[in-house]
């Protein structure tokens, strides 16, 4: 049986339509998804992303074993600080992406719903010959992203923590409309200013949370976002997707992840396939692409040259903000350079695109 999280009730007054994600009963859309993704382009969006996992670890080797385990290098994170990465499999296939949290002297690790067991059990595996605890809280917290330019405004009147100090991908620990609550300046819609509130499941605690965001936010007509928006608004922000973008079968390297991937400081899983990638160039690559026309590109389609089938769409849809259809996918190194010309086979079609650069909307 799914799932629900604590907004589950909420979400059913919005008359949101309910899907199975990640074995929790989600809102996929309330009044459709461009309205909502334009929302959090233009004002202020709210989403439930209380399926998402937190991890403690905790121990004096926490650290060493956030360094195995993950390839970005958490040696820089001071506390207060939050550094995205992945953890990676021996061969170097992703395992997931994540968050990792910097108290001082243990580390929250934030991990896709869709993973969370599977993230565990590795982490488990992974941690002998460390001192540390690991532990899933996942079940203890709900979560509210609350993205877009007014988000702060809004947010502002519940706390006295000063959020305009907040730099980009740091958090604190304070209140919002008097509970207890971890303020991320973080998000997943590519946007300027954002924020993710870390809060009790508890329902009555959750459901007040809510309310109170919902009222602060009403002058600038605030709206509830479900995951269909997420996806797009994560599209144009050429994010990744765990199981779309990057899985098991793909490396950081040649997902242009090289940013969160540091050989440098030492040995992590994977780090022989990143070695390999660095020194011999990645045979494929991810890339950004604009279809020219009306048909979208959608996960698993083909891409061609000359007949020839040189790799596949991960993502695709409209972009609302540019009225056009994007995408990304793997192609052979050769066709990776902006501006390439590449076929996509939409059907019994084959639809022109060029490689662009991303992200294929900026933030404000």
């Amino acid at each position: 049986m799914a799932k629900k999280t604590a907004f589950y009730d909420i979400h059913k007054t919005y008359n949101a339509k309910i899907v199975d994600f990640a074995g929790f009963e989600m809102p996929v859309q309330y009044e459709g998804i461009i309205a909502e993704h334009m929302a959090v382009r233009n004002s202020v969006g709210v989403f439930d992303v209380s399926h998402m996992g937190e991890f403690f670890v905790k121990g004096k080797d926490a650290l060493a074993f956030i360094q195995k385990v993950t390839t970005n290098d958490a040696s820089k994170l001071e506390k207060g600080k939050i550094q995205y990465s992945a953890a990676c499999y021996e061969d170097g296939g992703v395992v997931d992406d994540l968050l990792v949290y910097c108290y001082g002297d243990f580390f929250m690790i934030v991990v896709n719903a869709s993973n969370i067991e599977k993230d565990f059990a590795w982490f488990e595996k992974n941690k002998n010959g460390f001192d540390i605890s690991l532990e899933n809280k996942s079940d203890e917290y709900s979560l509210l992203a609350v993205q877009g330019k007014n988000s702060i405004t809004t947010l502002q009147k519940l706390t006295d923590t000063d959020l305009s100090a907040m730099k980009y991908y740091t958090f604190t620990e304070g209140k919002i409309a008097g509970i207890d609550a971890i303020i991320s300046r973080t998000g997943y819609t590519g946007e300027g200013i954002g924020f993710e509130i870390y809060v009790s499941s508890d329902k009555t605690i959750s459901e007040k949370l809510w309310k109170e965001i919902f009222k602060a936010g009403a002058e600038f007509n605030i709206k509830p976002i479900g995951l269909g928006a997420r996806d797009t608004l994560r599209l144009e922000a050429g994010y990744c997707l765990y199981g779309n973008d990057i899985d098991k079968t793909t490396n950081t390297i040649e997902a242009g992840l090289g940013w969160i991937t540091k050989p440098k400081k030492g040995d992590f899983n994977g780090k022989p396939k990143v070695d390999s990638e660095l020194a011999g160039g990645s045979a494929r690559k991810l890339v950004g692409f604009i279809v020219n026309g009306r048909l979208a590109a959608r996960h698993g389609y083909e891409i061609y040259d000359d007949g020839r089938k040189i790799g596949h769409v991960t993502s695709g849809s409209i972009s609302p903000c540019l009225n056009k259809n994007i995408g990304l996918g793997y192609v052979e190194k050769k066709y990776s350079e902006t501006g390439t010309k590449l076929k996509i086979k939409v059907r019994n079609d084959f639809v022109e695109s060029e490689v662009v650069k991303i992200p294929f909307v900026g933030k404000d």
